[in-house]
């Protein structure tokens, strides 16, 4: 509130207030005021047009400070705010409040594009008081050169949504966020900019604050205790347990909520098996049809849906203050994460139920996602390399036959350098700019070095017989965590483990349900056109049918096993008999169009007991013909990551003896080609190949896993 002696000595800025205060009312309605720091932020945008840093807790009221400034500074012959937005269902709701507040959004995103002439119209005709950009867009060659610097020029406001994704600190780092360090270091002088973000600690909080490229930022930093939040554990022994625990348990949280996976397999699993149940959820993920998350976000926002089902996509990207729970089924890799996730519940209610169901696997998982880290040096520097000497732009699918990486991680990798200067995004593709660059090894092992910190903090989370949300406050370094006398511990409620007979016996069947489609690779990769002389679409008569693999790799239910026998670690042994019985009725559920002919297994340097004995029973139970093995030529070669080297690897090293070609011809029918799993496909699709070639009409892969 505004005290007496502020209107007393400051008039202007007592009717400023008043304003704003209107502004806002017409925002969230007519019971809000403005908190202190929301006022203090205000003022030094509008009329300081200072640089500010907000670090406030979900639900405080960071996006009114931005839209009660934008209508002021409108009001006042101001251009548009630009607002950098991370998550297309953050836009969503970010435009809806401020059409709620009389003020009109735009957004520019990769889901809009048959908009944007439109929208840039709009923005050119003073039509548009508030413009949401993904900062994707800030990489795009047409519009970080063509359209950015018309819009940093006029704007009256530059805001940052959840800036902790420019630090590469932040749980969330983001490179296409770092872009806006160069941004904001060539605006016009004048133009506030505004940062927030609920989660940041003081490394990530200083390191937001140097980025927004102006000594005096005023950091704002408020308290992050959630007073609705009720938090608590329950650590049970399986993946089955923890499962038909929240089966069983999901009624009885109040109103609707989230329940996060860790991966997009399990949250498909657990959502098949809540559906079986008769919960009404839905599942969510980055992979999920745009039409159908947002109609899926539409039908939480109404409680149609008990809940969604949900990767990290939705992290972000949910605006539902009487959202009444959130539930992990597997823990986040950090603590921020995590109160980030769970600080979506709660905001319009006086209490929401947070459960984590933590897993043994989830250090699986993290580990599995800290690999995809910035690659090793002589990557890099082959990257360059390769960019140097072609002496043109390059095309991310014509760098990737050259450069030891997948395309995910490659487009990272080139991200990150054009921050850093040494490549930048044309027309065309990518070219190296010549300017020096160092490795910064140091940076990065600092960086895997506070992501381990962070990992082993959520198991101390989970461990700990303090005050939960005090532990979480603590990693985000509030100085006022304090016991929040509502969690588990606090109370010494906690919840019980115990799960019925019934909902595991159900959530026991479910996860042991075998069998995940693969579909076949369609397309040979760009870049092997010389080099195995392939191009294009694979020919018809050269391809794999739709295949079956037992389970992925980041199932709840198969993933746990296939994982500890495929581990690198792991001895080679035949397949074990369950395992084994699970892949009989992948094979009793089959519904191929002729009954293979035969069987004929992928020859493993590795794992010649696990696939051998996995081929030798399928024939023997299916009444089969063993017809041989592919064979694999030469020394080992190096794994892999990206399609064009895997193919060329691949096309080279496996073999088709004369005998066993001959016995797949005299055949006559369909083969069964064996594996123990597929990654990228291309063994299995220049193993289908030469058995076509051999005379087999078809070829069907089994495999015991591929990846997710």
């Amino acid at each position: 509130m505004t005290t007496t002696d502020e209107r007393a000595t400051d008039p202007t800025a007592a009717g400023l207030r008043d304003e704003a205060e209107a502004c806002l009312r017409a925002l969230a309605g007519d019971h809000a005021r403005l908190r202190d720091d929301q006022w203090t932020a205000i003022r030094a945008l509008v009329v300081e047009r200072r640089r500010a840093l907000v670090v406030q807790r979900t639900g405080w009221g960071k996006s009114a400070v931005y839209f009660v400034a934008t209508r002021l500074l409108r009001a006042r012959g101001a251009g548009p705010t630009v607002i950098v937005s991370p998550l297309l269902a953050l836009m969503r709701n970010q435009i809806a409040s401020a059409e709620r507040a009389g003020i009109t959004a735009r957004t520019i995103n990769s889901a809009n594009t048959d908009d944007w002439e439109r929208v840039f119209a709009e923005v050119e005709q003073g039509a548009v008081d508030v413009l949401l950009v993904s900062p994707e867009r800030l990489n795009n060659p047409d519009f970080r050169d063509l359209v950015l610097p018309k819009l940093a020029a006029g704007a009256g406001l530059v805001v940052v949504d959840e800036a902790h994704c420019i630090s590469d600190w932040g749980h969330d780092f983001r490179p296409d966020y770092r872009r806006l360090r160069t941004l904001l270091a060539d605006l016009p002088p004048g133009i506030p900019v505004l940062a927030t973000t609920a989660t940041a600690n003081a490394r990530v909080t200083d390191d937001v604050a140097e980025q927004l490229a102006e000594d005096d930022t005023l950091v704002l930093r408020g308290a992050l205790e959630r007073d609705s939040l009720h938090l608590s554990v329950v650590e049970l022994p399986s993946a089955e347990q923890r499962v038909a625990w929240l089966g069983e348990h999901l009624d009885a949280l109040p109103g609707s909520g989230i329940v996060y996976t860790l991966t997009v397999a399990a949250a498909h699993e657990l959502t098949a098996y809540l559906r079986d149940r008769g919960h009404a959820v839905a599942a969510y993920s980055g992979q999920t049809e745009p039409a159908e998350r947002l109609q899926a976000e539409r039908d939480l926002q109404d409680n149609a849906l008990k809940a969604l089902v949900a990767t990290s996509a939705l992290g972000m990207g949910f605006d539902k203050p009487d959202l009444g729970f959130i539930v992990h089924l597997g823990a986040p890799a950090s603590p921020v994460a995590y109160y980030q996730q769970i600080g979506r519940a709660g905001r319009g209610v006086d209490r929401a139920e947070v459960v984590l169901l933590p897993g043994r696997e989830d250090r699986d998982i993290w580990a599995y996602f800290a690999s995809l880290a910035f690659p090793p040096e002589p990557v890099v520097r082959t990257t360059l390399g390769v960019l140097e000497a072609a002496g043109r732009p390059l095309s991310t699918s014509a760098l990737e036959p050259q450069v030891d990486l997948n395309r995910a991680r490659l487009e990272m990798m080139l991200k990150v350098l054009d921050v850093d200067g040494a490549v930048r995004r044309v027309k065309g593709g990518w070219t190296a700019t010549g300017q020096p660059w160092a490795y910064d090894r140091e940076r990065y092992r600092r960086v895997s070095a506070e992501r381990a910190r962070e990992q082993q903090a959520m198991l101390d989370y989970i461990a700990t017989t303090g005050c939960r949300e005090e532990f979480l406050r603590s990693q985000l370094d509030d100085p006022a965590a304090a016991p929040c006398g509502r969690c588990d511990n606090c109370t010494g409620a906690h919840r019980p483990a115990a799960v019925s007979a019934e909902f595991a016996a159900a959530a026991r069947d479910r996860l042991a349900r075998p069998g995940v489609d693969v579909a076949p690779r369609r397309m040979w990769p760009t870049g092997v056109k010389d080099d195995p002389g392939v191009s294009g679409r694979i020919a018809a008569g050269a391809m794999a049918e739709t295949g079956r693999a037992l389970g992925r790799l980041t199932d709840i239910g198969w993933g746990n096993r296939l994982r500890a026998l495929l581990a690198d670690s792991a001895p080679d042994t035949e397949i074990p008999d369950d395992m084994f019985q699970a892949v009989v009725k992948v094979l009793a559920a089959w519904d191929w169009a002729e009954r293979p002919a035969g069987v004929v297994a992928v020859g493993s340097r590795t794992r010649p007991l696990l696939v051998g004995s996995l081929a030798r029973r399928i024939a023997e139970i299916g009444r089969l013909p063993h017809l041989g093995d592919l064979i694999p030529l030469g020394e080992p070669a190096p794994r892999r990551h990206n399609s064009a080297q895997r193919l060329r690897s691949v096309w080279h090293s496996l073999a088709l003896p004369d005998d066993v070609a001959a016995a797949v011809a005299s055949a006559g029918g369909p083969v069964l080609l064996i594996d123990d799993r597929i990654d990228t496909g291309w063994t299995a699709t220049v193993a289908a190949r030469l058995l076509r070639e051999a005379g087999a009409p078809a070829v069907l892969p089994l495999v015991l896993a591929v990846p997710n």
